[in-house]
Parts: C-alpha cells; structure tokens; sequence
C-alpha cells in the first residue's frame, strides 16, 4: 500500500491515532484549556466541521512526516527513528511556532505548554507507527 515511498495506510493509522490521542488529552485537561485560552466554558461550541478539518489536518501531518521520513532516512526504518524524527520535527516545527504566535496572541505560558504537551504525544506518536508499519 506505499506509493512514491509512503505507506498510505500507516498514514491513516497514524492520523487516527493522532486524532484519539487529541480527544483523550483535551478532554482530560479541557477545562484548563479553556481557562487557559480566555474561553467561555458555556459559549464554546465545536461543530462536526472543527472535528472533520482536525481529522484531514491531521492526515497531512502524518502524510508529510512519513515522507520526511522516507526522505531522510537511511534506508532503516524502526519505531525508535520515527520517533525521533516525530520529535525533531515538533521540537523544531510545532513547539517553536506555538511558543511564538502564543507570545504575540499575549497567552499565558499554561496554554503553551497545554498545546506543545498535545502536539508532542501526537508527533511521536505518528512517528512510532509510520516507523512501525513503513513508510
């Protein structure tokens, strides 16, 4: 199932495990979240569209991950490699860009690390399955 090297099916695995991982987390610290980000607990409604575009944004990490990671590999693929490159590229891609705009939005560094908590789980967690299954 891999077409230009990318294994279309550890993709979708890895963006629906991403997304879980998304729902586990936020619904666990959902409250702090809110407070975090300045959020009116009874005003804040998530429509069906937010899911369906955090599903295909998702989809796009896990698809661009795995070809990094067919790209830049040395031909040896493992879960420990995914997993490195999953936190290479939060480290240097999500964590610093968040940590940016939240500085210039003048959010608190609680909604900082909430966020980069999330996008961590989730790009090492895309990574080890792409790493598992193949690029």
């Amino acid at each position: 199932m891999s077409f230009a090297g990318i294994n279309h099916l550890a993709v979708v695995i890895a963006a629906l495990i991403g997304f879980v991982i998304g729902a586990i987390y936020y619904g666990a610290l959902g409250s702090a979240w809110t407070k975090a980000a300045g959020l009116d607990p009874e005003k804040t409604k998530f429509s069906p569209g937010l899911f369906i575009i955090s599903f295909v944004c998702e989809l796009v990490m896990a698809y661009v991950l795995a070809g990094m990671i067919s790209d830049l590999g040395s031909g040896q693929l493992s879960v420990w490699h995914g997993i490195v490159a999953g936190f290479f590229v939060w480290l240097g891609f999500m964590a610093t860009t968040m940590v940016v705009n939240h500085r210039y939005q003048g959010n608190g560094w609680d909604l900082t690390l909430i966020d980069t908590g999330h996008w961590l789980l989730v790009a090492i967690a895309m990574g080890a399955v792409i790493g598992a299954i193949g690029t």
